[in-house]
Formats: structure tokens, sequence, C-alpha cells
């Protein structure tokens, strides 16, 4: 998945560093392995976020750890698989992402918010890799006002509605869209997408969502 070189994030509460990239490779498959369908181009399709009802905010949660991430759309529960990854930077300041041999589990940039919190968590998965389809294989099955769940440390749940879906070119992250502050809850879920092109995908598809409910808080 090949991140690119991010600056090292200043110790600002809740805020991420703008110069970190989240643009992941390394999806691709291997000599034998049949590769996962890819999803279908949905950046046209997603360019505008569906409107939605008026409603009061909901109150942010304090920072807790996530365990488990559901995404029933795509097929998602990463309950039987382990508990969400902690990923932060490499060694060369590049974003870590969840080892090959993890891909059927999900991770956490963990030096943003928590899920819940006020700002926007970072969700990091492979869509497939050289050994074969992975998490987020059925990615293209979730959409426009789906549930993204995450379980925390806390006994908490965190309950997101899909706003908005993006596939761009991984030489064209919109960094400061994924990582910049935001004044509410908010997720972002970002896999790999596109053909493979010499063995890998060119392109990121991220899902944006916003926090709809809280549960056991």
């Amino acid at each position: 998945m090949n991140p690119r070189r991010a600056a090292r994030p200043a110790p600002v509460l809740l805020c991420v560093a703008l110069a970190v990239l989240a643009a992941l490779t390394g999806c691709s498959a291997g000599p034998g392995r049949q590769p996962a369908t890819p999803p279908a181009r949905i950046a046209e399709a997603t360019a505008a976020p569906a409107p939605t009802a008026s409603r009061a905010p909901v109150r942010p949660l304090a920072r807790s750890l996530p365990v488990r991430v559901r995404v029933p759309a795509a097929g998602v529960d990463t309950g039987p698989t382990g508990p969400v990854l902690e990923l932060g930077l490499a060694a060369d300041g590049t974003v870590e992402v969840p080892p090959v041999a993890d891909a059927e589990r999900i991770g956490w940039y963990d030096k943003g918010v928590t899920p819940g919190q006020t700002g926007p968590a970072v969700l990091i998965g492979h869509f497939d890799t050289a050994r074969g389809p992975a998490v987020l294989r059925n990615v293209s099955e979730a959409g426009i006002g789906d549930e993204i769940t995450v379980d925390r440390a806390d006994g908490t749940t965190a309950v997101f509605r899909v706003r908005e879906l993006e596939q761009v070119d991984k030489d064209a992250f919109p960094t400061l869209k994924v990582y910049g502050d935001t004044d509410r809850p908010e997720l972002r879920l970002i896999t790999c997408g596109g053909e493979l092109v010499d063995g890998h995908r060119p392109d990121n598809i991220i899902l944006y969502a916003d926090l709809v409910a809280t549960r056991g808080a």
C-alpha cells in the first residue's frame, strides 16, 4: 500500500498534520492469484453529498480506542478477525497500513482522533493484496446512507452514516479534505480501487461519514 511520505504531525489536540497522505497502494494480485473484482467507478455518481434531514448534532464522545468495525452493506465485520490495528508513521515518515498478513483487519490512524471524537477519524483497510481479496473487497456495495459502526474500548459504539464516496487517483489524493480539522465527529474509510495496472490499483476509494448516534454512552 506504499503510502506517501508524511510530515510528522505536531502534538496538537484533534489536529492531524495536513501534509500526511494516506494514498494506499500495494492492493495487488500476485502470480497465480485471482484478483478481487474491481469496484465500479464511483466518483461520478457520488460527486455531491446526498441531502440529509435536519437533525440536532450528536454529542461527541471522549477519546477511546476503536476495537471493532462493521459495514453491513459491504459485509464487513472485523470482530472475528481481531481488534482494530493501530497505525502510525513508519520510520521513513510514511503512513503505516495493515500488514499483508492482517489483510482481513482494519487499521486506525493513531495520530488522529478516535472514532466519535470531534474531528476526522481515519480507518484504513486493504481491498486486496498479493494473497487475494481482503477485508474491503466488497466496498462497492456500500453507498450513501449506509451505516458504519465502530465499537470502542470504553464499551460505547459510534454510529456513522456515509455522506459521500469518492474515487481518486493516488497522485491526486485529497489530503486537506480527508485529514483537515472538522467541527463535528466524522469518519473516513480508505482503501484501494481501480483496475490493476502492473499489479497495482491506481486509485483510492474514500468513504466520508458523519456521526449520527452513539450507543452505550
